[in-house]
């Protein structure tokens, strides 16, 4: 059987990314994705190959249309702007999930990193294009002086990505704004300089 065609190909793997963001890798069966996606196992098996594969390309593709576009579109603003703005359509896609599914990448991170290398890899690779992200613009920031250099660029990116991590799990259990904001707050305005002093002790 032929190769679906990219258009096809793309609308496969948007239905494999809900069935995975939905259940998990291990609750999701291929009957599942074959329901999900309304194509054969066959067609999905000649498309990906088998289970594992079609679900390292729903996370790229997740990775690229969620993550990718919401970087993308906070690389156009400056610095503060960028880093403030991924935050909060970070908690408003949270808020706005009734399913409170959180992200699938972090989700990724927690149910296979762990005891799957391969997957743990990839997973350190997509995580380290999120850092990139933060680094330019802490790298940026601290060039205009409206961030603070008391702690080196680098560790304040790894601290962005963490907060990021945390802030998704969280908001699984305690999808409300107050928490939620509440992560975040300390997080900005240890760019700017507040709590410096303590944080590099």
């Amino acid at each position: 059987m032929a190769r679906p065609r990219q258009f096809d190909q793309v609308q496969l793997l948007e239905a494999a990314v809900q069935c995975f963001w939905d259940r998990g890798y291990a609750a999701t069966s291929v009957q599942d994705l074959v329901r999900g996606s309304g194509v054969t196992a066959a067609s999905l098996y000649n498309a990906f190959g088998d289970k594992r594969a079609i679900f390292r390309a729903a996370l790229e593709h997740y990775v690229d249309t969620r993550l990718g576009e919401r970087m993308r579109r906070c690389d156009a603003l400056p610095p503060e702007q960028a880093i403030r703005g991924f935050f909060e359509e970070v908690v408003r896609a949270s808020l706005n999930d009734p399913a409170h599914k959180g992200c699938m990448l972090v989700n990724t991170a927690l149910e296979l990193a762990p005891h799957d290398a391969e997957l743990r890899a990839r997973v350190c690779s997509l995580l380290r294009r999120l850092e990139r992200f933060f680094l330019r613009h802490v790298e940026a920031g601290q060039a205009a002086g409206s961030f603070t250099r008391a702690l080196p660029a680098q560790v304040l990116a790894g601290h962005l990505v963490g907060v990021l991590m945390g802030l998704r799990v969280l908001a699984r259990a305690r999808p409300r704004r107050g928490v939620l904001d509440d992560v975040v707050a300390p997080a900005l305005a240890l760019l700017s300089g507040a709590g410096v002093g303590a944080a590099a002790r």
